[in-house]
């Protein structure tokens, strides 16, 4: 009796630990998880990968504007934006054909979620995608470099979306 108890127990611990494990968000092959830890300005923020290593991530296809060296108009905001949505928070990062840039940052798209799967649609790229909602918001410009473009055509759309409701930057004067 004693060891039919221990197995059932057993067998119970296991059911648990597997429903846990589903049930966090995974991502899809070719992302990879990680945590910002520092936010540099509107599109750039160091993170630590799963594996524990640090890395400075430059998000493709948007350009905020600048708040380092160099202080731009509506540069502070778009910071300010990018810290109130990522710092401290787990994020899953999505590379284009070009994994860095010649300064030797990672380049990529920020997910807030994992994506459903490797092309997600405009809707979940909408909800999801840290990099539109700068776009959606005012917080960014579009800025397409070849050949990350995956995501270029969407981005426009997105953007014309903010200017055309006078969002974050497009409603200055």
């Amino acid at each position: 009796m004693r060891k039919l108890k221990a197995a059932l127990t057993a067998l119970i611990l296991c059911a648990l630990l597997a429903l846990a494990a589903c049930s966090r968000a995974s991502a899809p092959p070719g992302f990879m998880e990680a945590t910002v830890t520092e936010v540099v300005d509107g599109d750039t923020v160091h993170v630590r990968l799963s594996g524990g290593r640090e890395e400075k991530v430059r998000f493709i296809g948007v350009n905020a504007p600048e708040y380092t060296k160099e202080v731009e108009p509506y540069g502070k905001e778009a910071t300010d934006y990018t810290k109130k949505h990522l710092l401290g928070k787990k994020v899953w990062l999505e590379t284009d054909a070009q994994e860095r840039d010649k300064y030797g940052r990672l380049l990529a798209y920020v997910w807030l979620s994992p994506p459903q799967g490797r092309s997600p649609s405009a809707e979940e790229v909408r909800e999801k995608m840290f990099n539109a909602r700068l776009l959606l918001d005012g917080c960014a410009q579009v800025m397409t470099v070849p050949p990350n473009v995956k995501y270029a055509d969407l981005f426009v759309k997105l953007q014309r979306e903010a200017r055309e409701a006078r969002r974050g930057l497009w409603g200055l004067k």
